[in-house]
Parts: C-alpha cells; structure tokens; sequence
C-alpha cells in the first residue's frame, strides 16, 4: 500500500494532474501487483520558485515541467523491484509528454505497523487488512 506524493509546479489542469497520478498508479499497479484500491495519492502544485530541482551534478537541465514524486511504503522489495518500478513510473509519464529527466523520485520504505487507515487503528497489526506480500 503506498503512499505517493506528487509535486509539480502549478498551470496543469485538472485532467493532467489526474492522468499524472493515475499513469504513476498503474505503473506500481504493474510492478508491484497492489490491489487496484491501493490508490492513495496527494497532487500538491507550488508557485513559481517554491520547487527545486537541480540535476545532482549528472550534467541536465531539468524544465518547469518537473515531477517530484516521494513514494511511501513497506520495506522487502528487492533492488530489481525498485528500478523496475522507477522505470516504469518513468515510460508512463514519458507517454504524457513528462521527460525523463523531469522525473524525480524518492523512496521510502517502512513496515506494517507504520500504517492506519482511519479510527485510530493500525488495521495491519489488528488483523483488520492482511499484511500484503511483497
């Protein structure tokens, strides 16, 4: 069950956000195998100069058409897993004309008992929702 945050500068509509979020769900869809209702996402868009992005001293530019993407979830998958996903987010937005190096992402991983889906509970450690496999 991850947790996504997307961040992007503001002046996309309303359907390019919702296609951003959903072409990033179905690639974890598609790596990870989660349930379809595993879909929890917050699209935050900034003003102008609230987002940077430099290249990390890899010798790109990134445009203002950056997506900065944190990724929430248990830990377990492999190294494979994970750079097949980062993979996949970037073909899928690539397909909406994101470029890969507007691509930013950031993992990050916890376990089962750092999860509550509402009322207070933590519905993985009461055996309200199976912990999912990895």
């Amino acid at each position: 069950m991850p947790l996504v945050r997307i961040d992007v500068n503001a002046g996309r509509s309303p359907e390019e956000l919702g296609s951003l979020s959903r072409r990033i769900h179905d690639a974890i869809l598609a790596e990870y195998g989660i349930p379809e209702r595993d879909y929890f996402h917050i699209v935050t868009e900034h003003a102008p100069g609230q987002i940077f992005a430099q290249d990390a001293g890899l010798g790109f530019e990134r445009s203002s058409d950056v997506v900065m993407i944190q990724i929430f979830t248990q830990g377990g998958r492999s190294q494979e897993a994970k750079q097949s996903l980062f993979a996949a987010i970037a073909t899928q937005l690539a397909e909406v004309g994101i470029a890969g190096e507007d691509v930013f992402l950031g993992y990050v991983e916890n376990s089962a008992s750092d999860w509550s889906f509402g009322f207070g509970r933590a519905q993985y450690v009461t055996g309200e929702l199976a912990v999912p496999r990895k």
